[in-house]
């Protein structure tokens, strides 16, 4: 049941705070909005308020904003008195603003639920050694536990994760740790050596043999403002990366998840509480807007790519190219969808994984 409810409040959350980006932003171009729908068809409830008509479907794997005039064939179905507040009908900046909200209100959900993690107690480990393994760098060195690294190269420090990655970079390069020990400040020259494990992008890393206290800050208004920044950015450099990597052949489309691994992650993250739950919330709300500006029609980046077309040649591009681009599209979608479905059902079958707590 904890999946179910994951799956559902998760992809809920998440579609609902992208389509109303599209929504908000119509109405504030003045774009006439007419119907508003969570899932995809067959229908489970709709009403009508004011001038749209809200829908809750039973497929819950998207949503959609109809907006009047979305459609350039149907512009002569438009009643004269409407015209105006067709899709069509605006200029290009503001339609590029209306289908760009979308996934700028997705990054703005994981910003502000990342900076609320933080404030609110999520552990951002100091730079204090807790151990230091035997025959490495750090051993050799003279660092010792209970030892806080806070500049190097005289670069100051004071997170974990960035004294890590300074060093994971550094494979081979002699760097100077400016350390602090009980009351005074030595600095010691250290060289990392590659390690054995490679980081989140496949690539071989620096090591020195260091583990952490376990100490962790605890962040105020501006500091979690830009941890949650910074944490945003590496987590869209992550998906970036690995998207490119999985068209380089890098990576094995195998690696692909679908919505069975998506509801399983919810329903653990869950049970496992709700810092963990945000943090997948955050995590997969960022990969939505990723994918979604990729330029491949259907998608909102595929409407952007028509449009900057637009500017370019300064018409738009006719309704037989933009039907094909659609078709093509939709074509490459389902077979994602085939192809992300096929492997969680290989990995149900492999590794046995439990759809059930």
């Amino acid at each position: 049941m904890e999946y179910f409810i994951g799956f559902l409040v998760l992809l809920g959350v998440l579609i609902f705070v992208h389509e109303f980006g599209h929504f908000i932003v119509a109405k504030m171009a003045g774009v006439k909005v007419l119907k508003f729908s969570l899932g995809f068809p067959p229908t489970l409830i709709k009403r009508k308020w004011g001038e749209t008509e809200y829908m809750l479907s039973w497929i819950p794997l998207g949503g959609y904003v109809k907006l009047l005039g979305e459609d350039p064939e149907q512009d002569e179905e438009i009643p004269p008195e409407e015209k105006h507040r067709a899709f069509t009908s605006k200029p290009l900046l503001s339609r590029m603003a209306i289908i760009l909200a979308g996934p700028l209100f997705n990054y703005l959900l994981a910003f502000v639920l990342i900076c609320a993690g933080y404030l609110a107690g999520w552990p951002v480990l100091i730079s204090e050694i807790g151990k230091v393994l035997d025959g490495t760098p750090a051993m050799e060195a003279g660092l010792k536990a209970g030892d806080k690294i806070v500049a190097i190269d005289g670069q100051p420090v004071w997170r974990w994760d960035d004294m890590r990655s300074t060093i994971e970079q550094n494979a081979g390069r002699k760097l100077n740790l400016t350390v602090q020990r009980d009351d005074s400040t030595i600095d010691l020259p250290v060289t990392p050596t590659v390690g054995d494990q490679k980081d989140i992008f496949g690539e071989q890393t620096g090591r020195i043999g260091v583990a952490p206290s376990g100490k962790s800050a605890q962040l105020g208004i501006g500091a979690s403002i830009y941890e949650g920044g910074r944490f945003t950015v590496y987590l869209t450099k992550l998906i970036v990366v690995t998207l490119v990597k999985l068209v380089k052949g890098e990576i094995s489309a195998k690696a692909l998840s679908g919505p069975i691994t998506i509801a399983q992650a919810s329903g653990e993250s869950l049970k496992a509480g709700l810092f963990s739950f945000i943090f997948l919330l955050s995590y997969i709300s960022i990969n939505l807007a990723v994918i979604n500006l990729l330029p491949i029609p259907i998608l909102d980046g595929g409407h952007l790519l028509f449009f900057v077309i637009e500017a370019i040649i300064r018409r738009p591009v006719t309704g037989k190219i933009r039907e094909y681009a659609v078709q093509a599209g939709l074509v490459f979608i389902v077979f994602l969808m085939v192809l992300v479905f096929y492997n969680d059902i290989s990995r149900i079958i492999t590794k046995g994984w439990s759809l059930t707590p």
